[in-house]
């Protein structure tokens, strides 16, 4: 008996993966291995082995990539101080590379001739995973059922789903749920009440901060070691990458650090809202900014500074893997073995404070900075500074 053609899907053992699991042994007649990256987000094990042997499914494959998402993802992408359109700290952008990697890796191990994942056709995600596809696999098959079933909606996906006999899962208010994704990075709601960016989101909707106004009204203060510009300690504690962030974000989510509200300009030219929660993240690119401040000098910093928005925007687009976002990589890390040292942060009530940097780096100069008469800087060249850049007005 010939055996079935493989095709390997990112599946999380939700809803919609759920129903791509389904339709996809429909649609192709092929035999379906799925494969979930445990990167750090809510996930029950046994509920997704579950959920695909109900279906037949005989590879379930979940691995965990917590140490390498954040090591080789998230603090690469920190060193270079990313932040899209202002605000977004790339949660869901730097995730997806490293998912589509590994999902690639497995459909060769097995000999797949396709993968699919549960991007929507209106979103990122599409993109982000489908480059990555063809950077690893350019020959591949990539089955996208959003962009070709005739399920157009959230309500044709609910009606699949009861004709399948598919669990449908519930908010805490008992509706279909949110939009959301999470990893160890952060977490993003969207859809229902916040497609109108005048409705105000909903407390019960976050995930892992606390309310300001329900955050202790005792200060925190947490204390981040950095070594060649990479955090390696908290309060003096060494810790691997993904335990340092979990401790980050526990520290964090109590102070109700971390949320953002926006509105973004999708990729493929949309704008939608959505609620980021990015905790520990936000103590990260603060105290990084910090140390950099004190052990960097001024043409690294402003040159990384321009460089920041083209390389935060290739993350956003799904060009990790660039020739472009390389190249970027090696001007963000120039220095980096500079960059050491410690910052420590206050938190309170939703706020980030700096409270000391500490280094041993000679780039700082108290001797140059100080009020007191000294030799170290001569103020009488200041004038033929002032002088040089008049004529530059002309």
């Amino acid at each position: 008996m010939k055996s079935k053609k493989k095709i390997v899907l990112a599946y999380s053992g939700g809803l919609d993966t759920s129903i791509i699991l389904k339709w996809l042994q429909e649609k192709y007649n092929s035999e379906v291995i799925t494969y979930t990256a445990d990167i750090g987000q809510k996930i029950n094990k046994n509920k997704i082995i579950k959920n695909a042997k109900k279906f037949g499914v005989k590879k379930i494959i979940i691995k965990n990539l917590k140490d390498t998402f954040v090591k080789d993802y998230i603090y690469p992408m920190i060193r270079g101080n990313a932040i899209y359109e202002g605000v977004y700290l790339l949660g869901t952008s730097i995730a997806r590379p490293l998912i589509a990697k590994e999902q690639i890796r497995v459909a060769k191990k097995f000999n797949a001739y396709a993968v699919s994942h549960g991007s929507t056709g209106k979103g990122n995600d599409q993109v982000r995973f489908e480059l990555g596809y063809h950077y690893f696999a350019p020959k591949i098959k990539i089955i996208s059922p959003w962009r070709i079933w005739k399920l157009k909606s959230r309500s044709d996906l609910i009606k699949y789903a009861k004709k399948n006999n598919i669990l449908i899962p519930k908010d805490r208010r008992g509706a279909p749920p949110f939009s959301i994704d999470d990893n160890l990075f952060h977490t993003s709601t969207e859809g229902k009440v916040l497609e109108n960016p005048k409705n105000a989101a909903p407390e019960f909707i976050f995930q892992r901060t606390t309310s300001p106004e329900k955050a202790p009204n005792k200060i925190t203060f947490v204390t981040i070691g950095f070594k060649n510009s990479n955090p390696i300690s908290i309060n003096g504690k060494k810790y691997s990458p993904s335990k340092l962030l979990e401790k980050l974000n526990n520290f964090a989510g109590k102070n109700g650090i971390g949320r953002v509200d926006l509105v973004e300009n999708r990729f493929i030219g949309i704008k939608s809202r959505g609620v980021y929660e990015t905790p520990g993240g936000t103590l990260l690119i603060t105290a990084h900014r910090a140390i950099e401040s004190v052990t960097l000098d001024k043409k690294t910093m402003h040159k990384k500074d321009n460089i920041m928005p083209r390389y935060a925007e290739l993350i956003y687009n799904g060009y990790w893997y660039s020739k472009e976002r390389f190249k970027l990589q090696k001007i963000v890390d120039l220095k980096k073995n500079k960059v050491n040292g410690s910052v420590k942060l206050k938190l309170y009530k939703g706020n980030v404070t700096i409270v000391s940097r500490i280094t041993k780096s000679k780039a700082y100069s108290m001797k140059k900075v100080s009020f007191e008469e000294n030799k170290t800087f001569n103020k009488s060249n200041v004038e033929r500074f002032i002088s040089y850049h008049k004529k530059k007005l002309r």
